[in-house]
């Protein structure tokens, strides 16, 4: 299948509507000045982060000791001070 090229005017006078035509067929788009390729538009690469990033490091870390309290005595913070 060839890559359908169309004009910098043309790709200028309708781009929402190639970008949504892009994104229904996958394929790509060449646009070019003057018959020379400019430009290639086409969808975008498969992403590596996870479909859901929620929950995703389940299981992974065990917790400790306290987390809730400080990390050290409140009796050595300066900022307290006064």
């Amino acid at each position: 299948m060839t890559m359908r090229e169309i004009a910098i005017s043309e790709f200028k006078a309708k781009c929402l509507a190639i970008v949504d035509e892009v994104q229904k067929t996958k394929h790509r788009v060449r646009i070019t000045r003057f018959g020379k390729p400019v430009a290639e538009l086409g969808p975008p690469s498969p992403s590596d982060a996870p479909k859901d990033w929620m929950g995703f490091m389940k299981g992974k870390m065990k917790i400790v000791g306290d987390i809730v309290s400080p990390a050290s005595d409140p009796d050595d913070w300066e900022v307290l001070r006064d």
